[in-house]
């Protein structure tokens, strides 16, 4: 392999030897095209192409016409309609040239021509050969093809202009020559950071007399940390990145973002490819305690997730199998798509009707999923506290399990020393809490509430979406500081409760507090000062409970299954003499039956600051520690020691940072609804036609078997377990031997910086996409990439190419030869992609905010909507909002209802992949890039800008075009721009010059 800027010296003493070759034969060499210009056919050229054409629409799958399948050699060969080595006897040749319409093939359409036919008849003289599809074979490095003139050679500066050469002069034409420095620096820094160079950085390229100042300047993008965003972005087409779930409950995804910063990070670190492919699949399983390597798997939920199917549904219903074969396929082929190039989707229902992928192949790869799901996942944001909780959450396991199988164990002389000293400390005198007594208590939506023997109250019956209690007491103590709400599990709610919610999460949105002398004396609010919780819901904290906000509420996530108490301290104490009454009201109006359904409700007479200093102890602790010790049974105390050991922990664990989130592809997850995580792989089975209500065999966790190089079974080191399987993929998918992974990458990045790839279809490696149109370049690059593992290198050495150097100016004499440019004669023009142009405004405004990472920035108005989805307002959003100058990057992406600037300017559609953008011209983009209250706003702050630099319009006018154009305005261009300024103002010509073509295209 060549290292990074050897390319030169090696390249120049290969072409010495081959020109002294060249003069000492008399002959031009050929290399590696003699076999194939000797041979009357190139079957991937002549054959294989003219079938998938014209051929394969009928004569594939499981059901072919005439029996005659041409996906395979051993199909098309098997009913004797294909003879090999006797054309003559081959019906294939009589059907395709038969002169009667109704026998001859293609039914439709044009005939093949006499060409065609002359080459399929010499493939079948010559013994049928199969090779197997380009993309599936072998991938080996090319030598590199030797030239015929030294105005080739010459023009060469990596291996890559040595490829691009050869098919140059096969055709007959020359390379264009190199572009100007001001075009390159401004091509380069576009493709590498997304947004055009500075004055200041076009000068400094420009005055650099220096051999290597080209090379510089492309490292110096590389180390960009604008360029990890950049890229980042190109992958978020890829895998149809969006922080909502999409279908029809398009609710947000808080926790979508770090995965986004995980790629920046990566690009920027230039992560060796292999690894970030891993991480991706199995980042958690190779690395649990690293957290990048953990929200990498939010690839893995990248693509949108059907809420009223996976969430709302019983596990066993036909429709929630059928959404979870549907999302397990949407990850199957985000994944093939991604890093194999390979469209698998198309074998869910039967065989794959054009390429050599069978059903079987298809639910192994869903296999591999069966044990996950997309959801939000915990996590630790640096590896030594993740390796603390580990510790801590397994001394707790052990503390639980003792207890429950023997908890006279834990009464060791070291835990029985430990609780006396703690008691002997007068720390643990507890807060007294007496229950209420009830005199009345009641639902509004009519809801049993029935008091128990401990107090408490069990709410069943009717299960209303939302509900008020009403509950009135007398209090049992002299006076008032504080009213305690116990919240409890009980067998009779689901999940255990406490709540009366399918995975038993509660919602308190609003509490409450009267009292009066009698029921007959008006009603006095109680004010209520700083509550707090044994445990709050993330986002959902006790004091939403008291914020007079009936959209907000208190819930306890994930935390189900288990009591939790709240204390509502009271401003000022009340009297709680025999005929003072206290009344409640829990007001639970958040919706979808998150009510109350076990609570007991009790007050105390501590002072409130004793209250907030001392632990708050349970009710039957409380009991335990009342009693002399010396009458305590053994349960008791090791209740007590159990209780006590736990509170350590706890402490311990509160020590701990915050646990983040992340949305992610896992099986760690807590339970919503029906919605519960898989304790082991599902059973996959191959649906007969894809329908669920039609499974045939198990499907054990594999991939594709059609590779000439890697086998498609994986390495699996417990079947049983969810993670072995995506390890085990991973380690596929990164193999040296995997010639699909390799070939992808390559094609991925010369498509970003050429605008097309050498691969025209990129998500389609199959025999019904396009073929290389240099595939030894294709080779060559994919094993540079296999071998290097740096996607900095492959971008360095593209961008030192002389192909990447070239002017973009059309040449008519080449254009007639070769009018797409697939030969590359020139650079393709291209335009600047919706985040490019709206960043590029920013920074030329002087209003981009270069701050990297974090959670999205919402560039919309956000509101309730009447269901799931919000009502998303992008016309009203202020346009001097901070979040606006964030880079695009860092824009929250709606599925359904993305913005209508970036969508008029080709931003992709979020729910479907997106390996190359659609590039239109339209009306509309006009209208956009004119009217926008944005580009105005930016073009007024860019006037602004230029007014603070200089008072001289002739200097005003300067210095916007050398931030738009990198250049100075000539004369004519300077006086026409003084006119128009001087009748319509700077900030109507800064709008003006934002809409050029000079501006908005890369030439």
């Amino acid at each position: 392999m060549f290292s990074v800027f050897s390319y030169r010296s090696q390249l120049v003493a290969t072409l010495v030897a081959i020109w002294t070759f060249v003069a000492m034969s008399g002959d031009s060499v050929q290399g590696e095209g003699n076999e194939k210009q000797s041979s009357p056919f190139d079957f991937e050229q002549d054959i294989r192409s003219v079938f998938a054409v014209k051929c394969l629409q009928c004569h594939s799958a499981d059901e072919p016409e005439g029996d005659l399948n041409l996906t395979v050699r051993e199909f098309a060969v098997e009913g004797g309609q294909i003879v090999p080595g006797k054309p003559t006897e081959s019906s294939l040749i009589e059907r395709i040239t038969s002169t009667d319409e109704s026998l001859r093939m293609p039914p439709e359409g044009e005939p093949l021509s006499p060409s065609e036919v002359k080459k399929i008849s010499a493939w079948i003289q010559s013994g049928a050969p199969w090779p197997r599809h380009w993309a599936y074979q072998k991938l080996i490095e090319p030598e590199l093809p030797n030239l015929l003139s030294t105005i080739s050679s010459d023009w060469c500066q990596t291996p890559i202009d040595v490829f691009i050469a050869a098919r140059l002069e096969k055709a007959g034409l020359v390379p264009s020559a190199v572009a100007d420095r001001t075009t390159l620096i401004r091509r380069a820094t576009i493709d590498l950071t997304g947004l055009p160079p500075t004055p200041e950085e076009v000068a400094a390229f420009l005055n650099d007399e220096s051999p290597d100042a080209w090379e510089q300047q492309v490292d110096r993008l590389l180390a960009s940390p604008r360029y990890g965003e950049r890229w980042a972005r190109h992958w978020m087409d890829l895998v149809h990145f969006a922080e909502t779930h999409g279908h029809d409950q398009d609710r947000p995804r808080e926790h979508a973002w770090p995965y986004r910063d995980y790629l920046i990070h990566s690009f920027n670190q230039d992560k060796t490819y292999s690894e970030f492919v891993k991480e991706q699949i199995a980042g958690d399983v190779f690395a649990p305690f690293d957290p990048e390597a953990l929200t990498a798997t939010g690839f893995l939920s990248a693509g949108p997730w059907d809420e009223s199917s996976l969430l709302n549904i019983r596990e066993d219903s036909i429709d929630r199998l059928k959404a979870q074969y549907l999302d397990r396929d949407d990850i199957v082929t985000t994944v093939m798509s991604t890093f194999n190039s390979t469209s698998l989707h198309c074998a869910r229902c039967h065989d794959h009707k054009f390429d050599p992928i069978t059903q079987e192949d298809y639910y192994e790869m869903q296999a591999v999923f069966a044990g996950i799901d997309k959801a939000n996942r915990s996590y630790d944001s640096d590896s030594q506290t993740a390796l603390q909780r580990k510790e801590l959450t397994e001394r707790k396991s052990e503390l639980e399990k003792t207890f429950t199988t023997n908890p006279t164990e834990l009464l060791t002389d070291d835990n029985l020393t430990r609780l006396s000293e703690w008691e002997n400390s007068n720390q643990h005198k507890p807060v007294l809490w007496k229950p209420l007594s009830m005199i009345d208590f009641h639902s509004d939506e009519d809801a049993t509430l029935q008091l128990q023997e401990d107090q408490s109250i069990l709410v069943t019956g009717m299960k209303p979406e939302t509900d008020i209690y009403h509950l009135t007491a007398t209090t049992r103590v002299d006076t008032v500081t504080a009213v305690k709400l116990e919240v409890l599990p009980h067998e009779a709610l689901p999940s255990r409760g406490p709540g009366r919610a399918e995975n038993g999460n509660l919602h308190l949105n609003e509490v409450h507090l009267f009292t009066a002398k009698g029921t007959e004396q008006p009603e006095q609010e109680l004010p209520i000062s700083d509550p707090f919780a044994d445990f709050n819901q993330e986002g959902w904290g006790i004091d939403k409970a008291v914020d007079g906000n009936p959209d907000t509420a208190w819930g306890i996530h994930p935390a189900e299954g288990q009591s939790h108490f709240a204390v509502f301290p009271l401003t000022d104490p009340v009297d709680g003499s025999a005929n003072q009454l206290l009344r409640l009201e829990l007001h639970q109006t958040h919706g979808r039956s998150h009510l109350i359904g076990c609570f007991r409700v009790s007050v105390t007479d501590a002072p409130v600051e004793q209250i907030k200093k001392q632990e708050s102890i349970p009710f039957e602790i409380t009991e335990i520690l009342l009693q002399e010790q010396s009458k305590r049974t053994p349960e008791d105390q090791a209740r007590l020691v159990h209780w006590h050991l736990s509170n350590d922990l706890e402490a311990e664990f509160a020590t701990l940072p915050s646990l983040q989130m992340v949305y992610s592809g896992t099986n760690q997850f807590e339970i919503e609804g029906s919605f519960k995580p898989a304790t082991t792989p599902r059973d996959i089975h191959v649906l007969h036609r894809g329908q669920v209500t039609e499974p045939r065999e198990l499907a054990s966790p594999g991939s594709l078997d059609c590779l000439e190089s890697l086998s498609g079974e994986i390495a699996i080191s417990s079947p049983n377990q969810e993670a072995a399987r995506r390890e085990g993929l991973a380690f596929w998918l990164a193999d040296k031997e995997n010639p699909l992974t390799w070939r992808s990458i390559a094609n991925r990045v010369w498509l970003y910086h050429f605008g097309q790839g050498l691969v025209t279809t990129p998500n389609d490696f199959g025999q019904m996409g396009a073929s290389p149109t240099h595939p030894e370049l294709l080779d060559w690059l994919a094993t540079t990439m296999r071998e290097e593992g740096s996607l900095k290198s492959l971008h360095r050495l593209i961008l030192t190419s002389a192909v990447y150097q070239q002017q973009s100016t059309s040449r008519t004499e080449a254009a007639e030869v070769d009018s797409g440019n697939q030969l590359l004669w020139r650079m393709n023009r291209r335009r600047l992609d919706a985040e490019s142009y709206r960043d590029a405004l920013l920074l030329i405004s002087g209003s981009l905010d270069s701050k990297m990472g974090g959670p999205s920035v919402r560039q919309f108005i956000e509101t309730k909507g009447v269901h799931v989805t919000p009502n998303v307002d992008y016309l009203n959003f202020d346009v001097n909002d901070p979040a606006n100058y964030r880079r695009s990057v860092y824009r929250f992406l709606f599925r359904t209802i993305p913005d209508p600037f970036m969508e008029s300017l080709d931003c992709p559609d979020a729910s479907q992949l997106t390996p190359k953008r659609n590039v239109s011209l339209t009306a509309i983009q006009a209208l956009a890039t004119l009217n926008d209250k944005f580009v105005i706003r930016q073009s007024e702050l860019l006037a602004d800008d230029l007014q603070l630099l200089t008072e001289l319009p002739e200097e005003q006018i300067q210095q916007a075009w050398r931030r738009l154009f990198q250049r100075d305005p000539n004369p004519e261009e300077l006086a026409a721009v003084l006119e128009y300024t001087h009748q319509h103002g700077l900030a109507n010509t800064c709008r003006f010059l934002l809409n050029t073509n000079e501006f908005l295209f890369v030439d």
